[in-house]
């Protein structure tokens, strides 16, 4: 195994990490304040999550997975530009941003919809990193 390709492994599988802290303890955590309390501390981590650490992570990791496509190992990189960017850029990234302007009626169905996705993106993250580790 490569170099880049290490490095690739260990990124998926931080962005893994971030997406399962959101599935196991974060949006749970959410669940159990009012919809209000709820909706407006989501607004404050939609906004500090948008910070260089995880955008270097983010966008970084899409493009260490681009060059894996290109020299060979598809499905690895593909996993990973698929299920997590191009989810989190057509999925969850307009659900955060509805949620800036909805009420807190919408809440529940964001969260319901929001975790179910970011459970998709946790997968594919971690299934990206196994198939990178076996040079897929």
């Amino acid at each position: 195994m490569g170099t880049l390709t290490l490095i690739t492994v260990t990124a998926t599988g931080l962005m893994a990490g971030v997406f399962l802290a959101f599935s196991a303890a974060v949006m749970p955590g959410l669940a159990d304040l009012s919809p209000a309390d709820a909706r407006a501390a989501m607004r404050r981590i939609n906004a500090r999550i948008q910070n260089p650490v995880f955008l270097l992570l983010f966008v970084g990791t899409l493009v260490l997975c681009a060059v894996e496509v290109f020299q060979g190992r598809a499905v690895g990189g593909l996993l990973y530009v698929v299920g997590c960017f191009l989810v989190t850029v057509v999925v969850n990234v307009p659900m955060n941003n509805r949620l800036e302007q909805a009420d807190d009626a919408y809440w529940p169905a964001y969260l319901r919809r929001w975790t179910l996705w970011n459970h998709l993106r946790t997968v594919a993250c971690t299934a990206s990193a196994v198939t990178l580790l076996l040079g897929l």
